[in-house]
């Protein structure tokens, strides 16, 4: 049963397996009287079109699927599920225990505003307990849990399973399932989402008595995990989907698109029809001009093909045309139509079987295209599909040179509907990047930049490539990162528990310690704060909060309000923040606070993401580390930069004690992440960034990348190769974005760092990482799948070689303090060779080498749960 309607003036669309009869009002709607009044309270304006279909069935409990672009909205299904959960003696076959309704949310966001909107309705209701369930890695996280009272459950697939490992009751108690945003979930967390299901489908099979169970999916989006969603665990569900294309997809309809040049669309035409007149099918054939209809028209009749026109020109009326049509497929005869698309609405066709688009629709025109064939759509889902080819719906698409700028479109809308043309890779990956092409002027992407990766780039807004123009507009300068292996951070502004504004602050003499010093005693004096007539954009001025005066640029200004005075966005170009401001609070700023560069960075803490495959950080996570690390001095090494913005791996919080001139460690905030249990590692990030950049122009640039690096190490690069080519400038100027440098405490003295040049031409160096205890020092040496592989220990010294992927690398490390040779050893792992060094004397070493080695590094990590309160040296 399908049916097209028509509210006011705006026409919808809605396909229905069985008939409903749609509540389209909130007085007559499916609901209990004290959610009613509650809606009303909230000003709540449905129900919409979709909400008039799908609440019946849902508030009757029965199995519900729909899909609508209102899919998201949680509205489709909370107020008649509370209307259920209202009705206490549906739950009376439960014995003593009570009926749980559980949704299912993609992640923990949509989650927390299911969770409040249902705090929001339930106020009509019945006292009703609600809990959302979002939990840690952490071993006894879901045991501490306490569910026995609650009546509805609020979590995600992954945050069940680990709820379920202690809580394996809870299915037995289920009544009600929402999969809410069906199309994420299954295409997120497809494994969890069908394991969940098994579990919930033997529960109700040993369930005692009789009580309700209902399966309810909502989504934007058809998937084709839905199939045996309702085939294998629902009960004859109401179908409800008001968006076309996803009942096209539902429906069967077979999606082909046919590439040919422009000037063969007829012979193309041709081809086409010889299959559908062997298999009688109505044909109706549609382009967006007269001509064309005419030419058409003309084409068909000189190869003998019977076939009716209809444009806005044509002197048959619309009646006439549509019973000729009928006519001849009842007779027996190929019905093929070929008209403008000016007039598919006024003809009101439903039951064509095939829509061979001639010219290429606008999406619009497409929805218009596909409704002509609505009557034959699928109602059901089938077992097979063999035989069904004559009887499906197809939608023929000719894909000409000159339609390419529609290819990502069509390509979005083939991978839907799964869809193989492999003629339009190459064209479409050209659109793809053109499309790309377009968002050139957008921030870079948040996601990209955090986590290394984008999941849904075709509907992210914002830029995946890199602008040199944007991207590189201003740089960090040099004296700001003297040494990239260690730097000192403080964090301002907490974006989120991974990304932060904040300034880098200098050992000694720092500059804007000064400067603030000298801004604070220049506007102690009343006479010096000068207000500001007139604002401008992008424009230093001062101003005053109290005892302290900041350096800000206006970002954007309002109209001008009572006494000229507006309301201004400002940027505090030293931390990071906005805020907004009255202009009349904006000062004067001398020349000489203005020719100190903007202080704020943004900062990126590497290698660690969300759980879950979540997209976002948990507010949890982010509050944590809001608390621990802002406004506090921080040890980082910085991995990449790219204009004002610093990569960093690891970041340290320190404390320093002048009197013994050393820093303490005192935690890594990656660790702190990970502490919560909602962080994980995120290996791959750091090599992204570092693939994103190799996408910008370096060696036209390469004056601007100069405080990427150290001048020593730029001094070694050319002692190592003395060819003066415009490749070497290149690969030099490369070397200097990606410096891989390594993280050193200030306090050991600066020595020249350790001729590696002997084995430059024949090996490299691995990265060597370190920890100790007080009988041990342990080294982690990065290497994978090492073959021929040699460790020899001496008194003072351990050399390691091995070959990788075909190269050699080896470590010819000379110890800061002895060791006992033969009790030390090596094993070999995948992913990197382990070295246990016994001490010959017992206690901890202030560094591992005698010399300084750029290869070798702290293990943040272990030294914190080995050493938490030892001095923080390196070697």
């Amino acid at each position: 049963f399908q049916s097209c309607q028509n509210v006011g003036e705006e026409k919808n669309f809605v396909f229905l397996s069985k008939k409903i009869e749609p509540s389209s009002v909130l007085e007559t709607a499916p609901l209990f009287d004290g959610l009613k009044k509650e809606l009303a309270w909230n000003k709540f304006s449905g129900p919409t079109f979709t909400e008039s279909y799908c609440w019946p069935p849902v508030a009757r409990g029965y199995d519900v699927v729909v899909i609508s672009q209102q899919g998201n909205d949680p509205l489709l299904y909370i107020p008649p599920v509370l209307t259920l959960l209202h009705l206490e003696s549906d739950y009376q076959a439960l014995a003593n225990m009570r009926g749980v309704s559980l949704i299912l949310c993609p992640g923990w966001k949509k989650a927390q505003l299911v969770f409040d909107l249902l705090k929001t309705y339930r106020k009509g209701c019945r006292r009703l307990h609600t809990k959302l369930i979002i939990l840690g890695q952490n071993k006894g996280a879901a045991s501490q849990v306490e569910i026995c009272n609650c009546e509805v459950v609020v979590t995600t697939p992954h945050n069940l399973l680990r709820l379920l490992e202690c809580n394996t009751w809870l299915l037995c108690r289920l009544c009600h399932l929402v999969l809410d945003e069906i199309e994420v979930l299954f295409s997120d967390t497809t494994e969890q989402v069908f394991t969940i299901l098994d579990y919930y489908k033997k529960a109700t099979a040993q369930a005692q008595g009789n009580p309700p169970h209902q399966i309810i999916a909502v989504g934007t989006q058809w998937n084709k995990h839905i199939t045996p969603l309702i085939k294998d665990f629902m009960n004859d569900p109401y179908i409800v989907i008001t968006v076309l294309e996803e009942a096209a997809i539902f429906g069967n309809m077979q999606q082909v698109v046919q590439p040919c040049m422009n000037s063969s669309r007829t012979a193309e035409l041709l081809k086409i029809l010889d299959v559908t007149q062997r298999n009688l099918q109505k044909v109706l054939v549609c382009t967006d001009s007269v001509t064309e209809v005419e030419m058409i028209h003309k084409a068909l009749k000189s190869n003998s093909i019977v076939s009716l026109k209809k444009h806005k020109e044509s002197k048959c009326n619309a009646k006439c045309v549509l019973e000729r049509w009928r006519k001849m497929h009842s007779s027996g005869s190929p019905a093929v139509l070929v008209l403008a698309d000016d007039c598919l609405q006024p003809l009101g066709i439903t039951d064509a079987t095939c829509v061979i688009h001639f010219s290429f629709p606008s999406p619009g025109v497409f929805r218009q295209r596909l409704q002509c064939m609505t009557d034959s759509f699928c109602t059901g889902i089938k077992d097979s599909a063999v035989d069904e080819e004559h009887t499906k719906a197809k939608s023929v698409i000719l894909l000409t040179e000159s339609s390419s700028c529609h290819a990502p479109g069509i390509l979005r809308c083939l991978k839907h509907a799964e869809a193989e043309i492999p003629e339009l890779r190459d064209s479409t990956a050209r659109v793809l990047e053109s499309e790309e092409n377009k968002k050139f002027s957008r921030p870079l992407c948040a996601s990209l930049k955090t986590f290394g990766i984008c999941r849904n780039r075709t509907v992210c807004p914002d830029r995946h490539q890199i602008n040199f123009s944007i991207d590189m507009a201003q740089n960090i300068a040099d004296e700001m990162i003297e040494t990239p292996e260690r730097v000192t951070i403080v964090p301002l502004l907490i974006v989120h528990a991974t990304n932060y504004f904040g300034r880098i602050v200098k050992k000694q003499k720092d500059q804007y310690t000064i400067l603030a010093k000298e801004m604070n005693d220049y506007f102690k004096v009343p006479g010096r704060r000068i207000s500001v007539n007139t604002v401008e954009k992008s424009v230093f001025y001062g101003l005053c909060e109290g005892a302290i005066c900041h350096r800000v640029q206006v970002v954007e200004t309002a109209a001008k309000g009572e006494e000229n005075v507006c309301e201004v966005t400002i940027k505090y170009i030293d931390e990071g923040r906005t805020s907004q401001v009255n202009s009349d609070q904006l000062l004067h700023l001398p020349a000489e606070f203005q020719s100190l560069p903007p202080q704020a960075v943004e900062i990126i803490v590497c290698r660690v993401k969300p759980i879950d495959n979540e997209v976002e950080w948990n507010p949890k996570v982010t509050d944590h580390i809001n608390q621990k690390i802002k406004g506090k001095l921080h040890h980082a090494k910085v991995v990449h930069t790219l204009g004002k913005t610093v990569w960093v791996d690891p970041m340290v919080g320190v404390t320093h004690l002048p009197s013994m001139k050393i820093w303490i460690n005192e935690y890594s905030v990656k660790s702190e992440i990970l502490s919560t249990g909602l962080g994980t590692d995120n290996p791959e990030h750091i090599a992204e960034i570092q693939k994103l950049c190799r996408q910008m122009p370096v060696l036209d640039h390469a004056e601007n990348l100069e405080y990427f690096t150290k001048e020593d190490t730029a001094d070694l690069e050319e002692a190592s190769n003395p060819q003066d080519t415009s490749t070497q400038e290149n690969s030099e100027s490369l070397k200097k974005m990606f410096l891989d440098v390594f993280f050193l405490d200030d306090v050991v003295q600066t020595k020249e760092a350790e001729d590696s040049t002997v084995h430059q031409q024949k090996s490299c160096h691995p990265q060597i990482k370190w920890f100790q205890d007080n009988v041990t020092v342990t080294l982690k040496v990065q290497i994978l799948r090492a073959a021929d592989s040699k460790c020899e220990f001496s008194k003072e010294k351990v050399v390691f070689s091995a070959y990788s992927e075909g190269r050699l690398y080896v470590a010819d490390l000379e110890l800061y303090q002895s060791i006992i040779a033969e009790k030390s050893t090596c094993v070999i792992k995948d992913r990197e060779a382990v070295i246990l060094l016994v001490k010959e004397k017992k206690g901890a070493w202030s560094k591992l080498l005698k010399n300084k080695n750029v290869h070798v590094s702290l293990d943040f990590e272990h030294w914190e749960e080995s050493e938490d309160e030892k001095p923080f040296l390196v070697g």
